[in-house]
């Protein structure tokens, strides 16, 4: 079942941002500032859950806009995306994947944009590319995608 949210107070979805976090080693001191954080920025996410009501994986993005003193373009962000190990290689973060994806497109938006340091090849195959000029506050690799 995919369930789209906006509200991250969710203890699945808490539950399983924290299991992902932990994955990439990343601590977190203040958890519900965090998850209050997301609240407050815009966010949304799509998550797919198991049969068994166990969250197999979530998509969180937001939409960004881009300026310069000429142009402007507001593009879709992927801002976190996990999958549980043992739902990955079955199709779960294509199907997430598509769902931001079709989000954006009915916004408008025709432009992805992501950073990684795990997951180049999958984006890659969806179609992402590198984007050598762009920098990342996290130092990740861009992509980006004409929608």
């Amino acid at each position: 079942m995919i369930e789209r949210l906006t509200d991250f107070s969710d203890p699945a979805f808490q539950a399983a941002f924290r299991r992902y976090f932990t994955e990439m080693s990343v601590t977190v001191r203040d958890w519900e500032g965090l998850f209050r954080e997301m609240n407050e920025g815009g966010n949304a996410a799509f998550a797919r859950t198991g049969g068994d009501g166990d969250l197999l994986g979530f998509i969180q993005f937001c939409s960004i806009p881009f300026t310069s003193w000429f142009f402007e373009e507001t593009c879709g962000f992927i801002r976190e995306f996990w999958v549980a190990p043992e739902a990955r290689g079955r199709g779960v973060g294509s199907e997430l994947l598509t769902l931001a994806e079709d989000h954006f497109r009915g916004k408008g938006i025709r432009t992805s944009i992501l950073t990684t340091n795990t997951a180049a090849a999958f984006y890659v195959h969806h179609g992402y590319e590198k984007a050598p000029a762009c920098r990342a506050k996290n130092n990740d690799d861009v992509y980006v995608k004409r929608l």
